[in-house]
């Protein structure tokens, strides 16, 4: 079922990385949610990496979860809880390329 709050403003394909972005971070009680849809439609979901030798944002984990799965870029970023750090977005920008849509919650 579309998110009431954002039903005007993402796409179907969209709304389904933001269902997957909001479970993520609800079924781990992380800071953040992310979902990504790369060139070939494929999912990425992750939540935030928070231990003593490793941090991660949720956007990076998926990040490096496409790169890991042999994607070449990306086309739609659904961020649920912290807004994207400047790290995320010089991130995005060298694996996605300026103007990939990120769609925030």
């Amino acid at each position: 079922m579309p998110d009431p709050e954002f039903a005007d403003v993402l796409s179907a394909e969209d709304n389904k990385l933001l269902v997957l972005a909001r479970a993520t971070r609800a079924r781990t009680n992380a800071a953040q949610g992310a979902a990504v849809r790369d060139l070939d439609g494929r999912t990425y979901a992750a939540a935030t990496v928070n231990l003593p030798s490793l941090q991660l944002s949720a956007i990076q984990v998926c990040i490096a979860m496409a790169i890991a799965s042999g994607s070449k870029g990306l086309e739609a970023v659904v961020v649920f809880g912290h807004e994207p750090t400047a790290q995320d977005h010089d991130a995005l920008d060298e694996f996605a390329g300026a103007g990939v849509a990120i769609h925030l919650r």
